[in-house]
């Protein structure tokens, strides 16, 4: 399991003792609006999600890390393989108090570049609700295009950003 430290973030898998702060970030109203939703009690469902994640990093060598800023858990980011898609997604959520800081860009940067670096990933791709602008301004700023409309699980009409190692690499 990869962990990093980037330029202010602390990138490292998440564990079982991180449910608590992690069901906190992740079920919080202003960042679950743009989630599948979690079903069952919070701290229950981030366990499995956490389990989930551990399993991914074990058989893929990436998962979502948990994001810390100091010792504070502040959301979740990285790759994502989404068999829907048989594809790796690159993704964020953070508390609304780390909105608007660069944290999104900085993680998702460090993970693109362990996709394409490291993993040797050829394309990697982002997906949000439509009016999500701020999430499509973190895709764009990191060099993804838009490319048409998906539907994924119980969201339809969701927009779809990504980028190959190709124009990573000149980016």
């Amino acid at each position: 399991m990869t962990t990093l430290q980037t330029e202010r973030l602390r990138l490292r898998p998440l564990v079982a003792g991180d449910a608590e702060a992690y069901a906190a970030v992740r079920c919080h109203p202003e960042v679950a609006r743009w989630l599948p939703p979690v079903a069952g009690e919070p701290v229950e469902a981030v366990r499995g999600t956490i389990g989930r994640f551990a399993a991914a990093w074990r058989e893929r060598r990436y998962a979502p890390w948990g994001v810390f800023l100091g010792d504070r858990l502040i959301g979740h980011g990285g790759l994502n393989f989404v068999p829907e898609f048989a594809a790796t997604e690159v993704l964020w959520a953070l508390h609304p108090d780390a909105w608007g800081h660069g944290y999104a860009t900085e993680v998702a940067r460090a993970a693109l570049a362990l996709g394409f670096d490291t993993l040797m990933l050829d394309l990697i791709f982002a997906i949000t609700l439509p009016d999500n602008l701020a999430s499509q301004a973190v895709m764009k700023r990191l060099g993804l295009t838009y490319r048409r409309r998906v539907d994924y699980r119980e969201f339809t009409d969701i927009v779809w950003y990504d980028i190959d190692r190709e124009t990573w690499k000149a980016v």
